[in-house]
């Protein structure tokens, strides 16, 4: 357990309760020099304002083309895109959230929103969303599941979309192979079986092993224990004996059903490899239905996790995405300009198609490439059928995304190595999120 990153955490934790740990302020212009805890000003509503992208890389190109609506629409505000890659962006927030550096705008996903607004460095977003034309037009889930990542009661981001985990896999491979689609985790087995033939290098399943390769587990390990709550009482289910059970036969696929290089596996790799090779089945959201679709054309398909025999379908909670506006901006009245805008029918429309995530807006969830997006569409028609069950995870724990990353990425590479078993693993996990949820319990009194 890293101690230095688990005391500033809970430094933060302080700050936002109102504690006696003050943060200095810095001085801070129009360029996104603020450090956590500034005030900042509203501002002229003209001039420059600093945007972050926390997908930098990826959604470059459609952020891109938003930005250079906005600044059409608003010839006296102009916006500077920084790109930040999704593994790095927790850190950079960090630093300038103690340093200095700060943007005005900047993308917040609900798993690490709990650690940045603790830190005092967010601007609460209710009062400027009642009097804005995004009231009403978001969609209510959506809105309660940041607020809850934010620690309950504020609003500290506007939410811009949200993800699900989806099973990709291949149509002409399982045609071939007599296979049915894998809509349960028996026939997810029996087919990661069928389809592997090491010796001509296919492979039934590619695992992710690297970077983000804890909440992948955790959704393959709920969905087939059929647990359905993170907690009981005031200790977690992660280390119960049918999520042991269930994770011990998930990671049993590495190297059996899977490349051996897996192990390294963040999703680009993945991504990557599934689309070039002959893997039969990817396990990753949304987001990379672009990618299938220029690599493969028309010969994958994308459903929603697989249910248990009986039909059952749980899954854990996918971080749903947002925009944050920053204490420390001088220019607050230009950056929620911005941010409306990047939220507005047409621009979160064009966003969600680009990544083939599920739109906040609720007027761009009505429009017409969702219904040709099927991996999106049963994506929500799933969603919104009110027989799944949701397993909610601890956004608003400040330590989460340490936990589930730095803490224990290199312990599941381990596991898939056999130099750690399952209930070890598991074991570890739990011990930390108890103290996590001990701490939160403690401060909110």
């Amino acid at each position: 357990m890293k101690i230095s990153i688990r005391r500033s955490r809970r430094a933060a934790i302080a700050v936002a309760l109102g504690s006696v740990l003050a943060l200095t302020a810095t001085a801070c212009g129009d360029d996104g020099s603020g450090a956590g805890g500034d005030k900042g000003n509203e501002g002229s509503g003209k001039g420059q304002i600093t945007f972050w992208d926390n997908n930098g890389g990826v959604r470059t190109d459609v952020w891109k083309e938003i930005i250079a609506d906005f600044e059409k629409a608003n010839p006296d505000i102009k916006v500077k895109y920084v790109g930040i890659p999704s593994d790095s962006i927790q850190s950079k927030y960090d630093t300038a959230i103690q340093g200095g550096g700060l943007p005005d705008v900047g993308g917040v996903g609900a798993a690490m929103l709990a650690g940045v607004a603790a830190q005092n460095a967010l601007e609460p977003l209710d009062a400027r969303l009642k009097g804005s034309s995004l009231n009403g037009k978001l969609t209510p889930g959506m809105i309660d599941s940041v607020r809850s990542a934010g620690g309950g009661d504020e609003l500290f981001t506007i939410p811009t979309s949200a993800n699900n985990g989806t099973l990709w896999y291949r149509t002409d491979l399982f045609e071939a192979a007599k296979l049915d689609p894998p809509t349960t985790w028996s026939k997810f087995y029996a087919a990661a079986d069928k389809l592997t033939d090491a010796s001509k290098n296919k492979f039934g399943y590619t695992i992710r092993g690297g970077e983000g390769s804890i909440a992948q587990a955790l959704d393959a390990m709920y969905g087939q224990s059929g647990i359905t709550s993170f907690w009981k009482d005031t200790k977690t289910t992660v280390n119960d004996p049918k999520n042991v059970e269930a994770l011990e036969k998930y990671t049993a696929l590495f190297k059996k059903d899977t490349p051996s290089a897996d192990v390294n596996n963040d999703f680009k790799k993945m991504v990557a490899q599934w689309d070039s090779g002959d893997i039969g089945m990817l396990s990753h959201n949304l987001g990379s239905y672009q990618d299938h679709l220029k690599a493969l054309k028309g010969k994958f398909r994308g459903i929603p996790n697989p249910t248990q025999d009986d039909g059952t379908r749980v899954q854990v909670s996918n971080p749903v995405d947002g925009l944050g506006l920053f204490k420390s901006s001088k220019n607050k009245t230009a950056s929620w300009k911005f941010i409306e805008f990047a939220v507005s029918h047409a621009s979160n429309s064009k966003w969600n198609e680009s990544a083939g995530a599920i739109p906040s807006n609720t007027e761009a969830a009505k429009d017409a490439w969702i219904q040709s997006a099927e991996a999106t569409k049963l994506a929500a028609e799933s969603l919104n059928s009110g027989t799944i069950k949701i397993v909610q995870l601890p956004y608003y724990l400040p330590d989460w995304n340490t936990i589930s990353k730095a803490d224990n990425e290199p312990n599941f590479q381990k596991v898939l190595l056999k130099k750690m078993s399952a209930k070890e693993f598991l074991d570890t996990l739990a011990e930390q999120l108890n103290a996590a949820q001990a701490e939160w319990n403690e401060q909110m009194g």
